[in-house]
């Protein structure tokens, strides 16, 4: 588009240019809006964060969301054709629509920040600075979820999300699934499992347990079939492939069960992966005093801006 470089797309309006590019197998297409970083950012902040939360946690999403965005490109988009895409797989992204003037003041009082720390040999680098919704109560671990090994992705106790996050983000009702349905779901996403016959068991193979065993994480599961054979997969991973939207079972942070011919998930905290910033707490922090640089200290520990 010409002067104000700005387009329309599916009912949204966007910044920047847009490349309509066909695929090599010439049945698809790819649309890549090419827009400036700051600019990008003034379309994450107010669809990760409401716009009316505190400035400070505003800023500090908006400095973790930047260097997740840098990393990434960095680290996968020299191998394809984009750097991040607009969704919850990397950061919801909504162009125009999520901008308004205190989210580009947020962007402007941040410009070039990232967040640093140190990787495996020592040198500092930017990392994948991963967020999510709500932790429940103590954040992960990034090796034992996504197996990421740097030295900010510590889990950490968060004792501030309970007060801001809404009853049905803290806590989720129970999910059910027949274990036929689960099994065939499994199968069509993990083919090398299907020579364990239908599934009969799901048991906790491994997880994290904070208060006392009353907040436990899963992190891995056991998956027992009628032939007696067995497989594992992280809890992350079965979660996500029994609901990819990620709205019923909200975390891993529950307790999994089955009777019967039901395999049930009840007692659940939290939503989303738990691994770095919990977002309510950030904003349950800014409410208490804190500043940007104080909660991303806290949720990502030793990393510098």
């Amino acid at each position: 588009p010409g002067n104000p470089y700005v387009f329309d797309l599916n009912g949204k309006r966007y910044r920047g240019n847009l490349t309509f590019l066909i695929s090599p197998d010439g049945g698809t297409f790819e649309l890549i809006n090419e827009v400036p970083l700051e600019a990008y950012l003034a379309g994450v902040i107010g669809s990760e964060m409401p716009s009316y939360w505190e400035p400070e946690a505003l800023k500090a999403q908006a400095i973790a969301a930047r260097t997740y965005c840098l990393d990434t490109k960095m680290r996968y988009g020299i191998n394809r054709t984009w750097d991040v895409s607009p969704t919850q797989a990397h950061q919801v992204y909504s162009g125009i629509s999520a901008e308004t003037a205190q989210i580009w003041e947020i962007v402007n009082a941040t410009r070039g920040k990232v967040l640093m720390c140190r990787d495996g040999s020592g040198a500092e680098s930017v990392f994948p600075t991963y967020y999510s919704s709500t932790c429940g109560g103590h954040t992960e671990d990034g090796s034992n979820v996504f197996g990421e090994s740097w030295s900010a992705l510590k889990g950490v106790p968060c004792p501030y999300c309970r007060e801001i996050a809404p009853a049905e983000k803290y806590q989720w009702p129970g999910v059910s699934y027949d274990l036929a349905e689960a099994s065939r779901l499994i199968f069509e996403k993990y083919p090398s499992l299907r020579n364990l016959g239908e599934i009969t068991e799901v048991t906790p193979s491994r997880q994290s347990q904070y208060d006392n065993g009353q907040f436990v994480r899963v992190l891995h599961v056991k998956l027992t079939g009628k032939s007696g054979q067995t497989g594992f997969l992280k809890a992350q991973d079965l979660r996500l492939t029994l609901d990819p939207s990620g709205q019923k079972i909200r975390s891993t942070a529950c307790f999994i069960q089955v009777e019967g011919r039901t395999l049930r998930f009840v007692g659940g905290r939290g939503w989303g992966h738990g691994v770095g910033m919990c977002q309510c707490g950030a904003q349950g922090m800014a409410r208490k005093g804190f500043t940007a640089e104080q909660i991303l200290g806290y949720y990502y520990p030793g990393s510098v801006i």
